[in-house]
């Protein structure tokens, strides 16, 4: 079978075959990502082309073994999947600068309001509507992201939090954009390096191109930046998104939900003890905002568990 068919959990790669191991290594996986970039202290546009670029190769090994092993995959698929990239690398260069702007940690709890997006989204281009509690975790979000973006007070942590904020959530929309053009290609639970490959490899190249219109791409390889950078590639590019693509749609919503809030607070953390960032007391609570807003928009109490906590 070429692809389309969404398979059952005992087909498909072997490490996909434990789900929620898989997804809560995944989740850890891309939580490293913004300390890593910080780390590599290259411009948003440069590491988002490298991240990229250093994947591609390795990705390339595993999506032809599964052409090898399942055959082609259809061209309409291919030419969704460099939509995606495109999408994708919007999402990389917003996020990077949002990183530079108001710190590893709170970029990426910025970047995780997609999760709320993610149901409008779908309600606009495929007519799926959105749920009541969907509906009311928007306010509380936002207002978690008032919080984290400064303007509440006069020491907020990140060199301009507020502009840090407004790349955040340029990046949760590019960012939903990515993942409802990613979900149509990426059914066929066999084959997860193909359509990651061809997100991975536009990105690299729409980045490069993107970062010389603005100009602040570097295409020298530097050490040890670049160092960072391939480690970067390695464990969120590759190891990270394949963990995710494989497990996620094999578990119920609500755990997918909670594992994937991982990444937002294990980079809080991280960025804390590696980074030695120091958000306000503020922007932790708006840290905390946000995610609760997350917990509300997706995670459902089975009804005969909410008459038992009656």
């Amino acid at each position: 079978m070429a692809g389309g068919a969404q398979l059952t959990d005992g087909s498909g790669p072997r490490w996909g075959r434990r789900p929620v191991l898989a997804g809560l290594a995944g989740a850890l996986a891309i939580a490293f990502s913004a300390i890593l970039v910080r780390l590599a202290d290259e411009s948003p546009s440069t590491a988002a082309v490298f991240r990229c670029a250093y994947a591609v190769p390795l990705l390339a090994v595993l999506a032809a073994r599964e052409a090898r092993l399942y055959g082609p995959r259809p061209s309409r698929d291919r030419w969704i999947g460099v939509a995606a990239g495109f999408l994708f690398s919007a999402d990389l260069i917003t996020w990077h600068h949002s990183i530079a702007n108001v710190g590893a940690g709170l970029a990426t709890v910025l970047g995780n309001l997609q999760v709320v997006l993610v149901a409008f989204a779908a309600w606009a281009v495929l007519g799926e509507r959105p749920e009541r509690r969907i509906v009311v975790a928007v306010p509380v979000v936002f207002m978690g992201a008032v919080m984290i973006s400064g303007v509440l007070e006069a020491d907020g942590y990140g060199r301009d939090p507020a502009l840090g904020t407004l790349f955040g959530i340029l990046t949760t929309i590019a960012y939903t954009g990515f993942i409802l053009v990613l979900r149509q290609i990426n059914r066929d639970l066999r084959r997860p390096a193909g359509p990651l490959l061809d997100a991975t490899a536009t990105a690299a190249v729409v980045s490069a191109v993107a970062g010389a219109i603005i100009g602040d791409v570097d295409l020298v390889p530097s050490w040890p930046s670049h160092a960072w950078l391939a480690l970067l590639a390695l464990t969120s590019q590759v190891i990270g998104w394949l963990l995710i693509s494989v497990s996620l749609p094999r578990l119920p919503a609500a755990l997918t939900s909670v594992l994937l809030l991982v990444q937002p607070v294990g980079a809080v953390v991280l960025a804390v003890i590696i980074l030695g960032e120091d958000p306000s007391t503020l922007q932790l609570a708006g840290t905390a905002v946000v995610l609760a807003g997350v917990c509300l928009a997706t995670v459902t109490v089975p009804i005969s568990r909410r008459l038992t906590l009656k």
